[in-house]
């Protein structure tokens, strides 16, 4: 029977890379292996019709000559798979078994990374400040100084591995390592265990730490302290911890970016007349300049009483919107008084209130087109 050809085999393109071709078959060798299809001719055919042919076209000498010539220019190159064969084989070994991969010990593994929300006054976001938190964390245990080993003792090479955390398995025809199921990869036995961690070389501790809050800081940032987050198992690297921050709402100031809003009821005189009123920043204070017939809704920057961005450039600014208040619990007189003001207004007509003359112009003709 004829061979197929060993691009449709693998259902890849004559252009395609070594990267696609070797994804190619790990998809048909994942799909295929004999220890997942136990029984199944049609499976293990395919299987070895997909490793034949990558083992060709991983092969650059030999995927040249059969680009050229075919099945018949391949006769006397002998057996045997490309640069990349063993690798490829053992990535789906270890997806299939779980087994780890060679090259140093799979038992340390790095801590896991730890997250702290914090909440902070915007001042201390405007500012900067230092602050001391308390984490509870997995911390390399004292004692046994993560040995995980008796003090006084030591753990001793693993017999099984001879100390590599991996061992040599045959698969048919190909040789393959996988975790020592004997230390578990650790590549060390411990006899006696410390009584302080039970052999785990962490404990559960809890740490006071000092964090920097740069000044501009926002909601949604974070600091990363390198180092700080849980122990590492069997020796591994300790993760990082990521402190987030949570910018606490102010009962004057509301922030838009690094620029400050802030609300000022002004009372109808000064709209009207103008004046000088002091406004609060978080600085201290300031002086805002009213003008005369100043609207409700009208905003006021104050330049550079914001906050300065965390990340560089300018400060923000302070943006003051006014509301003019209307007075409330007038006495008797008040009332007369403002009375003989508001007749005295109509008598200047719409120049005293241009708003409300257009208002009105404009709801006088929707009603007349609107309305029948």
């Amino acid at each position: 029977m004829s061979k197929r050809d060993y691009y449709k085999v693998l259902g890849v393109s004559r252009e395609a890379s070594p990267a696609e071709i070797k994804k190619a078959y790990r998809r048909l060798a994942m799909q295929h292996h004999p220890d997942r299809n136990e029984g199944d001719t049609a499976s293990e055919e395919a299987f070895k019709e997909a490793s034949e042919a990558y083992e060709v076209l991983s092969d650059q000498d030999k995927r040249a000559a059969y680009d050229r010539y075919g099945h018949e220019g391949l006769k006397g190159m002998g057996g045997g798979g490309g640069a990349g064969f063993g690798d490829v084989f053992g990535d789906i070994f270890a997806d299939i078994f779980g087994g780890g991969r060679a090259g140093g010990r799979s038992g340390a593994r790095r801590g896991s990374d730890l997250r702290y929300n914090l909440s902070i006054s915007l001042h201390d976001a405007a500012f900067g400040t230092e602050v001391t938190i308390r984490v509870p964390r997995w911390s390399s245990c004292e004692p046994c100084h993560g040995s995980g080993a008796k003090p006084g003792s030591r753990p001793q090479r693993c017999v099984t591995c001879q100390g590599a955390g991996q061992v040599r398995m045959q698969q048919g025809f190909f040789t393959v390592q996988q975790t020592c199921p004997q230390c578990r990869g650790r590549g060390e036995m411990i006899s006696e265990f410390c009584s302080a961690c039970g052999g785990e070389g962490r404990q559960r501790t809890e740490k006071s730490l000092k964090v920097n809050i740069p000044a501009g800081v926002d909601s949604g940032d974070r600091i990363r302290l390198s180092g700080e987050g849980e122990a590492g198992e069997m020796g591994g690297p300790a993760g990082d911890l990521y402190v987030q921050l949570e910018i606490e709402p102010h009962h004057l100031f509301t922030r838009d970016g690094n620029n400050l809003i802030c609300q000022v009821p002004i009372d109808f005189a000064t709209a009207a007349l103008g004046g000088e009123l002091e406004v609060p920043t978080l600085s201290g204070r300031a002086k805002l300049q009213i003008p005369p017939e100043t609207q409700t809704h009208k905003i006021f920057r104050l330049k550079g009483k914001g906050l300065r961005s965390v990340r560089g450039g300018g400060t923000g600014d302070l943006l003051c919107q006014v509301t003019v208040e209307t007075p409330v619990k007038l006495s008797k007189k008040q009332k007369e008084l403002l009375s003989a003001f508001h007749a005295s207004l109509h008598g200047g007509g719409e120049k005293h209130n241009p708003q409300s003359k257009s208002w009105l112009d404009k709801a006088r003709d929707f009603i007349e087109s609107h309305i029948h």
